[in-house]
């Protein structure tokens, strides 16, 4: 592109950047001018018309142009069913499809198990602050960036030369073979999966922390004075407390989990058979030319999220009927 084109790109945007700002001016002016009878109605819908158009070409239009391409071809043919058949027929399909159950298992799983033992534990205790921003510092860091650091920390080189891995040095110094973490299956997958319980586990513990902190004192000190041990009043009074806090990490970690794509893409690109349904998405439409496969793996990614929307909002509705 020529510098003259990229000027005429340019005072392209520029025009129409002030276009949709004359029009949205003469709009709020026609509302001000307006008679009062039925101004409110008025007022609301010009100041959600820009909002809802925008809502429009940036979200639903593209999920129903990607619900078409996913029962298409690449040549934008209709084909029915097919691409939903590949992805539950091929043997590459499937293992995607499983290393995502598994991610979607264990790192709501033992992320939410491990910020809430942190938290309990750290609870009221001298330097809680500094115990928390340790755990909290992954969560500030980019999935890719949280990629690099561990692909570093699993680098494999052979045993006559220096290692660069720690995990590799640690199994040198204690005497044993290096070890190609991220390319022996099964344990490579698991290797990706502890990538992201090291990220998600300080959100789980800050929000289970907060959650704990207002948990009734006076429900404690009742079951304490009945004669309950601390394990008791932690099952019987803070976990009944802190449940609406529990929703949000488990299915905000969830979707989290099931959108998954820059710690794959940057650790193994997919090979090995560590691919997830994300990475997958990307290779089919992007890779392998098959937008009508990626798309149909976008529905399906789709499906997967929606009931977990779907229950974290009726759980937040018995919880505000309940106060």
């Amino acid at each position: 592109m020529t510098t003259t084109d990229l000027i005429g790109k340019i005072l392209q945007v520029v025009l129409a950047l002030a276009g949709f700002a004359a029009v949205l001016g003469l709009i709020l002016f026609l509302v001000d001018k307006a008679p009062k009878k039925g101004r409110d109605v008025v007022q609301l819908l010009a100041f959600l018309l820009p909002a809802v158009a925008l809502v429009g070409l940036g979200l639903v239009y593209p999920a129903i142009r990607t619900t078409f391409t996913a029962f298409a071809d690449k040549a934008g043919n209709f084909i029915g069913l097919d691409n939903f058949v590949w992805m539950f027929t091929q043997p590459e399909a499937l293992v995607t499809l499983r290393n995502t159950v598994i991610w979607v298992i264990l790192v709501p799983l033992v992320s939410t198990v491990v910020g809430l033992a942190y938290a309990v534990f750290i609870d009221k205790s001298r330097g809680e602050r500094i115990f928390k921003v340790i755990v909290f510092m992954p969560v500030a860091i980019s999935l890719v960036g949280a990629g690099i650091i561990w692909k570093f920390v699993y680098e494999y080189r052979p045993a006559e030369v220096d290692q660069i891995g720690l995990l590799n040095q640690i199994l040198v110094w204690l005497g044993q073979e290096p070890v190609l973490w991220l390319q022996s299956e099964p344990i490579n997958t698991i290797m990706l999966i502890i990538v992201m319980i090291w990220v998600q586990t300080g959100f789980a513990m800050v929000i289970l922390s907060a959650s704990i902190k207002g948990v009734s004192v006076e429900q404690l000190e009742a079951a304490e004075l009945d004669g309950t041990n601390a394990w008791q009043r932690f099952r019987n009074v803070t976990l009944p407390g802190i449940r609406g806090g529990m929703v949000v990490v488990v299915t905000t970690i969830t979707i989290a989990t099931l959108k998954v794509f820059d710690i794959v893409r940057t650790m193994t690109a997919g090979n090995f058979n560590t691919s997830v349904v994300a990475n997958e998405m990307y290779t089919q439409a992007f890779r392998a030319v098959q937008p009508g496969r990626g798309a149909a793996l976008a529905v399906i990614l789709f499906l997967m999220v929606l009931p977990i929307v779907v229950y974290n909002i009726r759980v937040m509705r018995q919880q505000k009927e309940i106060r």
